[in-house]
């Protein structure tokens, strides 16, 4: 069987937009995805129905939130196969998860200690770590990105020593679409003893995640990379590691005790969780990978590979294109320059056509002077795009080229 697209995309709401007159040709998924109904449903009926603070009140309304608020948590912890639902700590997206992780990191760090990344980081999982280093007086080391979009499997196992204290490396890259091989990075960095973190930003939505299987320490990802709102992720972490992570924020939600002179910290998962947490969007989360995780994975993987596919094959007979990462393993994103024409400029002249892309350097400066350009055209699928919309935005990058010569 494949996905039937055309039910899905009845789904999403805005996919019935109009843009000057031409029908929405949306494809920056890797920026955020759109939204089904029932998350918009799920997110109305919230703030609509049962409102309120969650663990705390002592009526309905606090009841009935706290129960759809934990449940989210319960099926984030299924969907990423975690150990312990007490391990799944809500935050604003991956950036807060990554910075979670960094700032305890930095009272962690000696002097003598080493932190690993690669050349292909979103800036959130690089500024991040440099910071820690410099911070505690650590090293920051690079892996390098080889010609065709890849890691340098070599020099990353010759970077690994004794005193490798942690390691983060993307799931799948932001601007190339590189899939990378994360459990064999793991494996390789656990020979040392380093922590490892995973930035799944844009591994979330494009295949089973199991972090058990995975055997990292860490991994982060956003909400609305998966069909649900912004302002709400996931660090997903060890129960070990994060029962005595350094804590991240001091205040409410996440005490024990409290005395004029000193506190002491609630138990997982709250000691991560100050504050009010964004119920509303938490519990939208959960329904986005409720609906999400209904479809056969083998058969999301089978459609998106068929959108880069087909992308490719139109992309090497397109003259003047040039593609920058074609990696072997490649998912959701596809990044381009042309002959003629700043990627702002190509962007703008698109967007006149209905289709929807990102341009620039994609949060990833160092990724892109590594391939010696300002930034890229960058589109980028989801479970909703179509094979038509890939050769409907070629025809229509024809014109732009045309426009710009």
């Amino acid at each position: 069987m494949s996905l039937d697209v055309a039910a899905i995309r009845e789904q999403f709401p805005i996919l019935k937009r109009e843009i000057d007159g031409n029908p929405l040709v949306y494809l920056d998924n890797a920026a955020t995805t759109q939204k089904p109904q029932c998350v918009i449903d799920a997110l109305v009926e919230y703030y609509s129905l049962y409102n309120s603070n969650v663990h705390r009140g002592a009526h309905r309304l606090a009841d009935e939130a706290t129960r759809k608020f934990e449940h989210a948590r319960d099926i984030v912890k299924d969907f990423i196969n975690a150990p312990k639902r007490e391990e799944v700590i809500w935050t604003s997206g991956t950036t807060e998860g990554i910075n979670m992780i960094a700032n305890g990191l930095s009272k962690l760090l000696k002097s003598t200690d080493e932190v690993i990344v690669t050349g292909m980081e979103h800036h959130a999982n690089i500024v991040t770590w440099q910071q820690a280093c410099k911070v505690a007086g650590a090293t920051l080391r690079t892996v390098p990105v080889t010609d065709k979009g890849e890691l340098d499997l070599d020099a990353y196992v010759s970077l690994l020593n004794e005193n490798t204290k942690l390691v983060a490396f993307p799931h799948v890259s932001n601007s190339l679409g590189t899939v990378n091989p994360i459990a064999w990075l793991t494996e390789q960095a656990k020979k040392f003893d380093a922590w490892v973190l995973v930035d799944g930003a844009q591994g979330i939505a494009h295949g089973d995640v199991d972090v058990q299987a995975i055997g990292c320490d860490f991994y982060a990802f956003s909400g609305h990379k998966i069909y649900a709102p912004m302002g709400v992720g996931v660090l997903w972490g060890k129960e070990a590691l994060l029962a005595e992570w350094p804590v991240w924020q001091t205040g409410g939600e996440m005490i024990a005790t409290v005395t004029l002179q000193d506190a002491t910290w609630n138990v997982l998962p709250y000691r991560l969780e100050a504050g009010t947490p964004n119920v509303g969007d938490a519990i939208a989360l959960g329904e986005a990978i409720r609906w999400f995780d209904a479809f056969d994975h083998a058969e999301v993987a089978a459609h998106e590979q068929a959108l880069m596919s087909r992308a490719t094959e139109l992309a090497k007979e397109f003259d003047g294109l040039r593609m920058i990462g074609e990696a072997e393993h490649k998912v959701g994103a596809f990044s381009f320059v042309l002959d003629q024409g700043h990627p702002a400029d190509i962007g703008f002249l698109l967007d006149r056509q209905g289709i929807a892309i990102r341009t620039g350097d994609h949060c990833a400066q160092p990724l892109m002077a590594r391939f010696g350009v300002p930034g890229t055209a960058r589109m980028s699928f989801s479970i909703y795009n179509t094979i038509e919309e890939v050769e409907l935005f070629f025809k229509a990058l024809k014109k732009v080229h045309m426009m710009l010569a």
